[in-house]
């Protein structure tokens, strides 16, 4: 885990030493139907709601690997936010868009979006509610079930961006998003086994 931090967190080390997201291959900003900009857009919701369902179980539980776990995802992806919404400012472009999600993904999604749930993997508004009223050891299995369908989502939206790529710098981030979250998939799979829990969300 403290390997695929270390790789995300390397990437924004690059932004802040003056590495901008215009890329070296053109002078011209992103259109704003684009995959660079909607990959910016539609990653960016989707870690947010990583960072909130880690601040909530890190209030739910005392357990220290869970509460790491939950730290990490929480300053890597609003890291990574922060990257994103920077860089569709400086491209002029607005940070919301009307166009359904993913839709730059060009793969004819089917993904309907319900109860908040907006993109693959993202947990929906009751999934959030029943998280908030959990605590110990049933909120930490909840959390990991939930996070390991939200990395899942993250995962292939990533690869997804990395395959249309014409930024560099854009690309070099959706490619440790891969590493990053796929390492972290495997990690909390064993969580769960440690647990006694299995992957998938159970039925409300």
């Amino acid at each position: 885990m403290a390997a695929a931090l270390a790789l995300a967190l390397g990437v924004p080390a690059l932004v802040a030493s003056g590495t901008s997201a215009s890329g070296s291959s053109s002078l011209t900003a992103p259109a704003d139907d684009s995959p660079e900009a909607g990959f910016a857009r539609d990653m960016a919701t989707h870690h947010q709601q990583a960072v909130d369902l880690s601040f909530i179980v890190r209030d739910r539980t005392d357990d220290a690997p869970v509460r790491t776990l939950a730290f990490d995802i929480i300053n890597t992806q609003a890291n990574q936010r922060g990257m994103m919404m920077g860089w569709l400012d400086q491209w002029g472009l607005p940070q919301h868009s009307a166009a359904k999600p993913m839709t730059w993904m060009r793969m004819n999604h089917t993904y309907e979006a319900h109860d908040g749930s907006l993109m693959p993997g993202m947990a929906t508004n009751a999934q959030l509610t029943k998280l908030r009223s959990l605590s110990g050891r049933d909120a930490e299995v909840y959390y990991l079930q939930l996070m390991l369908e939200h990395h899942k989502g993250g995962v292939e939206m990533a690869q997804g961006y990395v395959d249309l790529a014409r930024n560099e710098t854009e690309k070099r981030l959706a490619q440790s998003m891969v590493v990053g979250q796929t390492s972290e998939i495997q990690l909390i799979t064993d969580m769960l086994t440690e647990r006694g829990a299995a992957p998938g969300v159970p039925a409300s």
